[in-house]
């Protein structure tokens, strides 16, 4: 099946930059930094969603 390449792509880097955001906050205690650990975590699950998204085809 087809991948579409563009879609991965951008659902890796999502992963790779919320992760780093997430433990970049659990390194510091800044209250700013831990409250936008929320959107970080959504961000790893809508990249992991495109990431498993991103062959032709694929359903959810």
């Amino acid at each position: 099946m087809p991948t579409d390449k563009r879609q991965l792509w951008i659902g890796v880097a999502l992963l790779v930059v919320s992760t780093l955001f997430v433990l970049f906050s659990a390194v510091t205690d800044i209250f700013v930094v831990n409250a936008l650990g929320f959107v970080a975590a959504l961000a790893m699950a809508a990249g992991s969603l495109l990431v498993g998204l991103s062959e032709e085809g694929a359903r959810v």
